[in-house]
Protein backbone atom coordinates (compact mmCIF):
# COMPACT_ATOMS: atom_id res chain seq x y z
CA UNK A 1 0.00 0.00 0.00
CA UNK A 2 1.47 3.54 -1.09
CA UNK A 3 2.28 5.80 2.35
CA UNK A 4 2.17 9.59 1.37
CA UNK A 5 4.00 12.91 2.57
CA UNK A 6 1.40 15.38 1.89
CA UNK A 7 3.24 18.68 3.72
CA UNK A 8 5.89 19.60 5.21
CA UNK A 9 6.55 22.68 7.56
CA UNK A 10 8.74 24.34 9.98
CA UNK A 11 9.23 27.11 12.45
CA UNK A 12 12.35 28.51 14.09
CA UNK A 13 12.48 31.00 17.20
CA UNK A 14 12.08 34.91 16.68
CA UNK A 15 15.74 35.83 17.28
CA UNK A 16 18.54 34.93 15.03
CA UNK A 17 22.07 36.08 14.88
CA UNK A 18 24.53 36.08 11.73
CA UNK A 19 28.11 33.35 12.42
CA UNK A 20 30.49 36.00 12.70
CA UNK A 21 28.72 37.53 15.31
CA UNK A 22 28.65 34.60 17.42
CA UNK A 23 32.25 33.58 16.26
CA UNK A 24 33.84 37.15 17.87
CA UNK A 25 31.69 36.15 20.97
CA UNK A 26 33.38 32.70 20.98
CA UNK A 27 36.56 34.24 20.63
CA UNK A 28 36.33 37.26 23.46
CA UNK A 29 34.68 34.28 26.25
CA UNK A 30 36.64 31.22 25.24
CA UNK A 31 39.97 31.70 26.63
CA UNK A 32 43.28 33.75 25.85
CA UNK A 33 45.80 31.52 24.17
CA UNK A 34 46.19 32.17 20.45
CA UNK A 35 45.82 28.43 19.41
CA UNK A 36 42.03 28.92 21.04
CA UNK A 37 41.13 31.57 19.16
CA UNK A 38 42.58 30.20 15.95
CA UNK A 39 40.57 27.52 16.31
CA UNK A 40 37.47 29.13 16.74
CA UNK A 41 38.04 31.87 13.79
CA UNK A 42 38.67 28.67 11.41
CA UNK A 43 35.69 26.32 12.11
CA UNK A 44 32.77 29.19 12.61
CA UNK A 45 34.43 30.55 9.39
CA UNK A 46 34.48 27.76 6.95
CA UNK A 47 31.61 26.57 8.91
CA UNK A 48 29.16 27.18 5.80
CA UNK A 49 26.54 28.97 8.10
CA UNK A 50 25.95 32.46 7.66
CA UNK A 51 23.08 32.73 10.45
CA UNK A 52 21.59 30.75 13.17
CA UNK A 53 18.34 31.23 15.14
CA UNK A 54 17.91 30.34 18.95
CA UNK A 55 16.08 30.93 22.11
CA UNK A 56 18.76 32.19 23.94
CA UNK A 57 18.33 35.92 24.44
CA UNK A 58 21.64 37.14 25.72
CA UNK A 59 22.11 39.53 22.92
CA UNK A 60 18.35 41.05 23.16
CA UNK A 61 17.49 43.92 25.82
CA UNK A 62 14.16 42.28 27.14
CA UNK A 63 15.22 42.47 31.05
CA UNK A 64 16.15 38.64 31.07
CA UNK A 65 19.63 37.58 33.04
CA UNK A 66 22.34 36.90 29.88
CA UNK A 67 22.39 32.90 29.61
CA UNK A 68 25.74 32.05 29.09
CA UNK A 69 27.21 35.37 27.71
CA UNK A 70 26.97 37.70 30.77
CA UNK A 71 29.47 40.26 30.57
CA UNK A 72 31.72 38.40 32.48
CA UNK A 73 34.27 37.49 29.72
CA UNK A 74 33.87 33.64 30.82
CA UNK A 75 30.52 31.98 29.38
CA UNK A 76 27.67 31.26 32.05
CA UNK A 77 27.19 27.40 33.56
CA UNK A 78 23.68 27.50 33.78
CA UNK A 79 22.22 24.25 35.46
CA UNK A 80 21.07 21.61 33.86
CA UNK A 81 17.69 22.03 35.64
CA UNK A 82 17.72 25.69 34.51
CA UNK A 83 18.18 24.98 30.82
CA UNK A 84 15.32 22.41 31.14
CA UNK A 85 13.16 24.79 32.32
CA UNK A 86 13.81 27.14 29.03
CA UNK A 87 13.67 24.14 27.04
CA UNK A 88 9.85 23.58 28.55
CA UNK A 89 8.75 26.97 27.72
CA UNK A 90 9.90 27.73 24.03
CA UNK A 91 10.03 24.09 22.91
CA UNK A 92 6.49 23.51 23.98
CA UNK A 93 5.13 26.97 22.19
CA UNK A 94 7.09 25.26 18.82
CA UNK A 95 5.55 22.37 19.14
CA UNK A 96 2.40 23.79 18.77
CA UNK A 97 3.23 26.28 16.06
CA UNK A 98 4.73 23.75 14.05
CA UNK A 99 1.31 21.67 14.57
CA UNK A 100 -0.57 24.37 14.11
CA UNK A 101 0.54 25.31 10.18
CA UNK A 102 0.34 21.47 9.45
CA UNK A 103 -3.69 21.51 10.11
CA UNK A 104 -4.14 25.16 8.84
CA UNK A 105 -1.88 24.24 5.21
CA UNK A 106 -3.45 21.47 4.68
CA UNK A 107 -7.81 22.16 4.91
CA UNK A 108 -8.43 18.64 2.81
CA UNK A 109 -7.51 16.88 6.35
CA UNK A 110 -9.52 17.24 9.19
CA UNK A 111 -7.98 17.43 12.25
CA UNK A 112 -10.45 15.15 13.56
CA UNK A 113 -8.43 12.37 11.05
CA UNK A 114 -5.53 12.47 13.07
CA UNK A 115 -5.17 9.03 14.47
CA UNK A 116 -1.56 9.36 15.65
CA UNK A 117 0.68 12.23 16.88
CA UNK A 118 4.51 11.54 17.08
CA UNK A 119 6.88 13.96 18.85
CA UNK A 120 10.59 13.75 18.43
CA UNK A 121 13.55 15.45 20.63
CA UNK A 122 16.70 15.28 22.09
CA UNK A 123 17.53 18.44 23.50
CA UNK A 124 15.06 18.76 26.80
CA UNK A 125 12.10 16.60 28.63
CA UNK A 126 8.79 16.67 30.48
CA UNK A 127 5.85 15.41 30.93
CA UNK A 128 3.04 15.18 29.89
CA UNK A 129 4.87 15.66 27.08
CA UNK A 130 5.17 17.36 23.47
CA UNK A 131 2.82 15.02 21.79
CA UNK A 132 0.19 15.66 24.57
CA UNK A 133 0.60 19.41 24.61
CA UNK A 134 -0.35 19.09 20.55
CA UNK A 135 -3.17 16.88 21.41
CA UNK A 136 -4.88 19.08 23.49
CA UNK A 137 -3.48 22.26 22.04
CA UNK A 138 -5.02 21.21 18.53
CA UNK A 139 -8.10 19.90 20.08
CA UNK A 140 -7.57 16.36 18.63
CA UNK A 141 -9.52 13.53 19.59
CA UNK A 142 -8.73 12.67 22.99
CA UNK A 143 -7.94 8.27 21.40
CA UNK A 144 -5.72 9.84 19.30
CA UNK A 145 -2.78 7.67 19.96
CA UNK A 146 0.37 9.63 20.98
CA UNK A 147 4.60 8.48 20.90
CA UNK A 148 7.39 10.44 22.11
CA UNK A 149 10.71 9.77 20.38
CA UNK A 150 13.16 11.29 23.09
CA UNK A 151 16.90 11.37 22.92
CA UNK A 152 18.30 10.11 19.64
CA UNK A 153 19.49 12.83 17.72
CA UNK A 154 20.23 13.78 14.82
CA UNK A 155 18.58 10.97 12.48
CA UNK A 156 15.47 10.56 15.19
CA UNK A 157 13.14 12.13 11.90
CA UNK A 158 13.78 8.54 10.16
CA UNK A 159 12.24 6.16 13.00
CA UNK A 160 9.20 8.47 13.33
CA UNK A 161 8.88 8.03 9.55
CA UNK A 162 8.67 4.46 9.90
CA UNK A 163 6.49 4.45 12.69
CA UNK A 164 4.20 6.31 10.67
CA UNK A 165 4.45 4.66 7.50
CA UNK A 166 4.02 1.64 9.66
CA UNK A 167 0.65 2.97 11.22
CA UNK A 168 -0.49 3.50 7.58
CA UNK A 169 0.48 0.26 6.00
CA UNK A 170 -1.63 -1.79 9.13
CA UNK A 171 -4.44 0.99 8.81
CA UNK A 172 -5.46 2.50 5.78
CA UNK A 173 -7.33 5.26 7.23
CA UNK A 174 -4.23 6.18 9.88
CA UNK A 175 -3.24 9.69 9.49
CA UNK A 176 0.14 10.72 11.37
CA UNK A 177 1.31 14.18 12.33
CA UNK A 178 5.08 14.19 13.58
CA UNK A 179 6.84 17.18 15.16
CA UNK A 180 10.13 17.58 15.26
CA UNK A 181 11.54 20.05 17.87
CA UNK A 182 14.93 20.74 19.12
CA UNK A 183 16.74 23.67 20.69
CA UNK A 184 20.68 22.90 20.78
CA UNK A 185 21.45 26.25 21.54
CA UNK A 186 20.83 26.27 25.15
CA UNK A 187 23.48 23.53 25.81
CA UNK A 188 26.75 25.52 24.73
CA UNK A 189 29.38 24.45 27.03
CA UNK A 190 32.21 26.23 27.90
CA UNK A 191 34.89 23.76 27.14
CA UNK A 192 37.89 24.41 24.73
CA UNK A 193 38.37 20.98 22.87
CA UNK A 194 38.19 20.70 19.26
CA UNK A 195 35.17 18.50 19.41
CA UNK A 196 33.01 20.95 21.74
CA UNK A 197 33.75 24.08 19.97
CA UNK A 198 33.00 22.44 16.65
CA UNK A 199 30.10 21.42 17.68
CA UNK A 200 29.06 25.20 19.34
CA UNK A 201 29.94 26.51 16.07
CA UNK A 202 27.13 23.98 14.27
CA UNK A 203 24.17 23.74 16.04
CA UNK A 204 21.10 25.45 16.66
CA UNK A 205 17.11 25.69 17.31
CA UNK A 206 14.22 24.80 15.03
CA UNK A 207 11.05 22.71 14.19
CA UNK A 208 10.07 20.97 11.71
CA UNK A 209 6.49 18.40 10.85
CA UNK A 210 4.94 16.35 8.66
CA UNK A 211 1.64 15.02 7.81
CA UNK A 212 1.60 10.98 6.51
CA UNK A 213 -1.42 8.96 5.17
CA UNK A 214 -2.45 6.69 2.61
CA UNK A 215 -4.32 8.73 0.67
CA UNK A 216 -3.26 10.28 -2.33
CA UNK A 217 -1.66 14.32 -1.55
CA UNK A 218 -3.97 16.93 -2.72
CA UNK A 219 -0.83 18.62 -3.42
CA UNK A 220 2.69 17.95 -4.15
CA UNK A 221 4.25 15.73 -1.81
CA UNK A 222 6.67 12.47 -1.60
CA UNK A 223 6.02 8.87 -2.17
CA UNK A 224 8.07 6.93 1.01
CA UNK A 225 9.36 4.19 -0.90
CA UNK A 226 11.49 2.84 1.71
CA UNK A 227 14.05 3.13 4.20
CA UNK A 228 17.48 1.06 5.13
CA UNK A 229 19.23 2.08 8.50
CA UNK A 230 22.69 0.44 9.69
CA UNK A 231 25.56 0.83 12.43
CA UNK A 232 28.52 1.58 11.24
CA UNK A 233 31.95 -0.45 13.08
CA UNK A 234 33.52 2.58 13.95
CA UNK A 235 32.22 5.92 15.72
CA UNK A 236 31.04 5.04 18.12
CA UNK A 237 32.77 7.82 20.60
CA UNK A 238 33.09 10.05 17.96
CA UNK A 239 29.23 11.31 18.28
CA UNK A 240 27.79 11.30 21.25
CA UNK A 241 25.12 13.05 23.64
CA UNK A 242 25.05 12.41 27.12
CA UNK A 243 23.48 14.31 30.22
CA UNK A 244 25.84 16.29 32.46
CA UNK A 245 25.17 18.74 35.61
CA UNK A 246 25.29 22.33 33.31
CA UNK A 247 23.70 20.64 30.21
CA UNK A 248 23.73 18.24 27.82
CA UNK A 249 27.11 17.53 26.39
CA UNK A 250 27.77 16.68 22.64
CA UNK A 251 31.30 15.32 21.28
CA UNK A 252 31.10 15.77 17.15
CA UNK A 253 34.48 14.53 16.07
CA UNK A 254 36.84 15.83 13.40
CA UNK A 255 36.41 11.73 12.52
CA UNK A 256 32.73 11.97 11.73
CA UNK A 257 32.80 13.12 7.83
CA UNK A 258 35.41 10.80 7.03
CA UNK A 259 33.24 7.82 9.13
CA UNK A 260 30.30 8.42 7.04
CA UNK A 261 31.91 8.38 3.69
CA UNK A 262 33.87 5.22 4.27
CA UNK A 263 30.76 3.45 5.10
CA UNK A 264 28.24 5.01 2.64
CA UNK A 265 27.97 2.82 0.18
CA UNK A 266 27.68 -0.34 1.36
CA UNK A 267 24.93 0.73 3.44
CA UNK A 268 23.04 2.23 0.45
CA UNK A 269 23.35 -0.48 -1.95
CA UNK A 270 20.41 -3.25 -0.53
CA UNK A 271 18.46 -0.21 -1.29
CA UNK A 272 19.60 0.24 -4.97
CA UNK A 273 19.27 -3.79 -5.77
CA UNK A 274 16.18 -4.20 -4.17
CA UNK A 275 14.91 -1.47 -6.54
CA UNK A 276 17.36 -2.15 -9.62
CA UNK A 277 18.46 1.26 -9.02
CA UNK A 278 21.98 3.27 -9.16
CA UNK A 279 23.59 6.32 -7.75
CA UNK A 280 22.94 7.77 -11.08
CA UNK A 281 19.39 7.20 -10.73
CA UNK A 282 18.68 9.41 -7.63
CA UNK A 283 17.94 12.85 -8.81
CA UNK A 284 18.18 14.89 -5.32
CA UNK A 285 19.87 13.90 -2.07
CA UNK A 286 18.43 15.87 1.14
CA UNK A 287 21.29 15.43 3.25
CA UNK A 288 20.99 16.20 6.80
CA UNK A 289 23.84 19.03 7.22
CA UNK A 290 25.85 17.82 10.40
CA UNK A 291 28.40 19.87 9.49
CA UNK A 292 29.97 21.52 5.86
CA UNK A 293 32.48 18.71 5.37
CA UNK A 294 29.91 15.87 5.66
CA UNK A 295 27.81 17.51 2.61
CA UNK A 296 31.11 18.14 0.98
CA UNK A 297 32.41 14.47 1.49
CA UNK A 298 29.35 12.76 -0.09
CA UNK A 299 29.17 15.37 -2.54
CA UNK A 300 32.35 14.76 -3.73
CA UNK A 301 33.09 10.74 -3.34
CA UNK A 302 29.88 10.08 -4.80
CA UNK A 303 30.28 12.69 -7.71
CA UNK A 304 27.01 14.67 -7.24
CA UNK A 305 26.12 18.11 -9.00
CA UNK A 306 25.87 20.74 -7.05
CA UNK A 307 22.07 21.01 -7.66
CA UNK A 308 21.83 17.49 -6.51
CA UNK A 309 22.84 18.55 -2.75
CA UNK A 310 21.89 22.26 -3.11
CA UNK A 311 19.04 22.25 -0.80
CA UNK A 312 21.07 20.36 2.40
CA UNK A 313 23.79 23.55 1.42
CA UNK A 314 20.95 26.13 1.89
CA UNK A 315 19.47 24.59 5.28
CA UNK A 316 22.91 24.64 7.04
CA UNK A 317 23.63 28.00 5.71
CA UNK A 318 20.33 30.16 6.95
CA UNK A 319 19.54 27.78 9.93
CA UNK A 320 22.69 25.55 10.59
CA UNK A 321 22.44 21.76 12.36
CA UNK A 322 18.85 21.24 14.06
CA UNK A 323 19.26 18.04 15.05
CA UNK A 324 16.39 15.83 14.40
CA UNK A 325 14.35 18.71 12.53
CA UNK A 326 17.18 19.70 10.08
CA UNK A 327 16.20 16.99 7.29
CA UNK A 328 12.48 17.58 7.55
CA UNK A 329 13.74 21.34 6.64
CA UNK A 330 15.56 20.11 3.70
CA UNK A 331 12.67 17.81 2.33
CA UNK A 332 10.65 21.29 2.62
CA UNK A 333 13.08 23.19 0.80
CA UNK A 334 13.38 20.60 -2.07
CA UNK A 335 9.69 20.37 -2.61
CA UNK A 336 9.20 24.58 -2.40
CA UNK A 337 11.98 24.60 -5.35
CA UNK A 338 9.36 22.71 -7.59
CA UNK A 339 11.48 19.77 -8.64
CA UNK A 340 9.76 17.34 -11.16
CA UNK A 341 7.23 14.74 -10.83
CA UNK A 342 8.65 11.33 -10.69
CA UNK A 343 11.82 12.48 -9.38
CA UNK A 344 13.81 10.18 -6.70
CA UNK A 345 14.93 11.30 -3.69
CA UNK A 346 17.35 9.93 -1.15
CA UNK A 347 17.14 11.56 2.21
CA UNK A 348 19.70 10.69 4.75
CA UNK A 349 21.08 11.46 8.37
CA UNK A 350 23.61 10.32 10.75
CA UNK A 351 23.36 10.57 14.29
CA UNK A 352 25.38 9.03 17.49
CA UNK A 353 26.10 5.35 16.83
CA UNK A 354 26.90 5.83 14.51
CA UNK A 355 24.09 5.95 12.79
CA UNK A 356 23.20 5.96 9.55
CA UNK A 357 19.70 6.64 8.38
CA UNK A 358 18.64 6.93 4.79
CA UNK A 359 15.41 6.55 2.51
CA UNK A 360 13.78 6.64 -0.87
CA UNK A 361 11.36 9.03 -2.05
CA UNK A 362 9.76 9.92 -5.12
CA UNK A 363 7.87 12.58 -5.57
CA UNK A 364 4.53 12.85 -6.13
Amino acid sequence: MPVFIHDIVSSVPEHSYPQDFIRDKMKSYMGDDRRTQAIIHRVYSQSGIEKRHTVVKDFIDDGEKPLFFNGSKELGKPSTGHRNEIYQKNAIELFRETAQKLIERNPDIHKDEITHVITVSCTGFFAPGPEYEIVKHLKLKPTTQRYHLGFMGCFAAFPAMKMAKAFCETDPDAVVLIVCTELCSIHLQDKEEVDNLISASVFADGSSGVLISAKEPANKGFEIMDFVSSLTDTGEKDMAWIIGDTGFDMTLSTYVPDIINNNLLPIIQPLFDNYGMKISDIDYWALHPGGRSIVDKIEQSLDLKEDQVLSSRHVLANYGNMSSATVLFVLQHLLQRDIPSDSNVMPMAFGPGLTIESGLLKVT
